[in-house]
């Protein structure tokens, strides 16, 4: 019982710190006006969230060599409370910068020391529980935009004092819970980071060819797509609503997919996942009309974010106890850079002139060409199953 108890604090703590990093998207047109600034740097403001995001990976990894898994965890949700509030207060750019970019620190403590924590308080079910976990974190990406909405009806403040206020409730839950569980042995003996990452290196570098193709696209294809549905001639609202579409159908996908992960054959799952999301990419670009791109967006929403719990479950299942979080810790920091980049890429690309369907049909076609170049690799035995 009080297991679970631990299980349902840490899902509701992350539904926070992912809340954190979604937030300030459907804020950035109040940010231009608050602050007198201009769209460049009310971007810099959402991105300095991800870039937080990635920033403190390695070094929690370090550190989970010398603290508990739970100690880190309930550290990232005081960070939370705490960062969330001060940005709640900001009153110049700089200071709400700043403040974005410690609330996304605190995602990135978080991931790397629970999903290990995860893994060993249930390891005859990691994908399932990982998926149960990334549901509750996806549940937040829906809830961004309504929260937002109804707290412009009185300040847009009070979406981040919700923040800070939810993420200081869950964290003294999780503090209460973690003291009444007895915490797992497991990962006592990951005390040398570097060590254990270059031991498995092989584990992380078959995760990242597997799947860092995808999670590339995929950030590409998320931050314009807005943008693309409006040039397949949706109006602003309903390319909003197919944006909705694609992170509501991330919510079973989560549970769907690490629930597969436990019962499938790890690499040959992850690369019919791949190579499915690549289909979607093509039937995407050569959907019409308003239902075509609603279900095209329920698909790949649902088929990249299934994705995410079994590249988790494989890494963490592959690893043993003496390694687990510096080897996780470094994949996922890798993993996080991949990902970063992508929308970066895709811009490039379009100013160079390059049409929307060009660059996502260029992108789908050379996974295809990957997923058939890593299935061979795989039957030639070369991948860590």
């Amino acid at each position: 019982m009080t297991r679970a108890r631990l299980f349902g604090s840490l899902c509701g703590l992350v539904f926070f710190l992912n809340l954190a990093r979604i937030v300030f998207a459907p804020l950035l047109d109040v940010f231009i006006v608050e602050f007198e600034i201009g769209a460049a740097t009310a971007g810099l403001v959402a991105t300095l969230v991800w870039v937080g995001s990635a920033s403190l990976r390695l070094p929690t990894g370090w550190l989970l060599t010398k603290f508990p898994r739970h100690r880190l965890v309930v550290a990232s949700g005081l960070l939370l409370a705490a960062a969330s509030a001060a940005t709640a207060t900001a009153a110049t750019p700089r200071q709400l910068m700043v403040g974005a970019f410690a609330m996304g620190t605190a995602s990135g403590v978080y991931f790397v020391a629970a999903n290990p924590l995860l893994s060993e308080l249930y390891p005859e079910g990691v994908g399932h529980v990982l998926g149960i976990h990334g549901a509750a974190t996806q549940l937040a990406a829906v809830v961004a935009a309504p929260l937002v909405t109804a707290a412009l009806l009185v300040d847009w403040r009070l979406s981040l004092w919700a923040v800070a206020v939810g993420a200081a409730i869950t964290t003294a839950y999780t503090w209460i819970a973690a003291r009444r569980t007895e915490m797992p042995r497991a990962g006592r003996a990951d005390r040398a980071f570097l060590a254990g990452a270059l031991a498995e290196r092989r584990v992380i570098l078959t995760a990242l060819a597997l799947t860092g193709g995808a999670v590339f696209v995929w950030q590409g294809i998320f931050n314009f797509y807005d943008l693309y549905m409006q040039s397949k001639g949706l109006s602003k609202g309903a390319s909003g609503a197919m944006l909705t579409v694609v992170f509501a159908s991330g919510v079973p996908a989560f549970y769907v997919g690490g629930s597969l992960a436990d019962r499938l054959p790890h690499v040959p799952y992850l690369l019919g996942i791949v190579g499915t999301f690549a289909g979607c990419i093509l039937a995407l670009t050569a959907a019409e009309g308003l239902v075509a791109l609603a279900a095209v967006s329920a698909v790949i929403g649902f088929v990249i974010h299934a994705l995410f719990p079994a590249t988790d479950t494989y890494v963490l299942g592959a690893l043993p106890d003496s390694t687990r979080a510096s080897a996780y810790a470094v994949f996922s920091s890798v993993w996080m850079l991949t990902q970063s980049v992508g929308s970066s890429a895709v811009g490039e690309l379009l100013e160079a002139g390059y049409a929307y369907d060009a660059v996502f049909n260029g992108a789908a076609l050379c996974l295809l060409a990957a997923v058939g170049l890593l299935a061979a690799v795989d039957r030639a035995g070369g991948f860590v199953e």
